[in-house]
């Protein structure tokens, strides 16, 4: 039987079937080991090839095998650092749900997303939460991100899950796809999708005002079927994002204004570090191309794993 998985929870995966029954599924032992590197060889958005097996009363499946991806969100754990972690697979957008503060959001932080998106061929959108609590000089501060972003190429847009500020817009842009929310945990993410889709009715906990953190809420990433021809991955909250399986030569790269200069660089393997008439460094020293991204890019590059949770974009090298 072929299907798809909507559901991990770690042992057990519940799996959609082509007919749209579901089936509580497990994975063998051996299917861990067929060079699988991550610690989930089964992500949520897989399709897959199962069996089933009765036991006593129930009705279970065995996963024989995944099919190709079509892409996959894959980022290294947290407690084991050598390991990684996918966030999901088959994915045709990605919504970053992005706070000012309340819990900050850096721009470090969302170059990372960012650069992963571009690596794995997922259109990336960022979607600027809670915009009806902020004062003035926020606002501000909230319409610089989104124009620096805009300017790159990314859609940007401010929203408010509580007050429902341009939730069909992007509902509209769900339409037909297969997206991904992500964020950090508290940013609202499960607060807008309950807006955009409200029988959900996902669980939401308030900020931590000691730590302005998030609460977990999200456990395990879960896809649903929504009533507008549209499916919603929504995923656990994550505080980090490192960057996996990208070569120092291909970086430059999943930075798209970058990119867009490396063949006026005078070296075509140009790091834009430390060599001359490198275009990208000249087009920074003249302003056309902002600190912050370039700020991550040397931090990705540089293997720096903790300072990029640090507001850093208005700091200059």
């Amino acid at each position: 039987m072929r299907g798809t998985v909507y559901k991990s929870t770690g042992s057990w995966y519940s799996v959609k079937s082509e007919s749209g029954k579901f089936y509580d599924c497990r994975i063998k032992g051996r299917f861990r080991i067929q060079g699988i590197k991550s610690t989930n060889p089964v992500a949520v958005g897989d399709r897959v090839i199962f069996e089933l097996e009765q036991t006593s009363d129930t009705v279970t499946g065995v996963i024989k095998d995944i099919e190709p991806r079509d892409n996959y969100i894959i980022r290294k754990s947290v407690n084991l650092s050598k390991q990684t972690h996918i966030i999901a697979a088959n994915i045709d957008r990605c919504f970053l749900v992005i706070t000012l503060n309340n819990p900050p959001t850096f721009p470090a932080f969302i170059d990372r997303f960012l650069v992963t998106c571009e690596a794995y061929h997922i259109e990336a959108i960022l979607l600027f939460n809670k915009v009806d609590t902020l004062s003035e000089e926020e606002f501000g501060e909230v319409k610089y991100l989104a124009e620096m972003y805009r300017e790159i190429g990314y859609t940007c847009i401010g929203v408010s899950a509580k007050t429902g500020k341009n939730v069909d817009q992007v509902k509209d842009l769900m339409l037909g796809k297969t997206s991904m929310f992500s964020g950090h945990s508290g940013v609202g993410k499960s607060t807008l999708v309950n807006a955009i889709e409200s029988t959900l009715d996902l669980k939401t906990k308030a900020i931590s005002d000691q730590h302005m953190q998030g609460q977990h809420t999200t456990t395990f990433a879960e896809m649903f079927d929504l009533s507008f021809d549209a499916r919603i991955i929504d995923t656990p909250g994550i505080k980090g994002f490192g960057v996996v399986d990208i070569e120092k030569e291909e970086l430059g790269s999943y930075f798209p204004e970058f990119f867009a200069l490396k063949d006026q660089c005078k070296f075509n393997n140009c790091l834009h570090l430390e060599e001359p008439k490198c275009a990208v460094k000249d087009a920074l020293e003249n302003d056309e191309l902002y600190w912050s991204r370039y700020q991550s890019y040397k931090q990705i590059i540089e293997g720096d794993e903790e300072n990029y949770r640090r507001n850093v974009y208005d700091q200059q090298p």
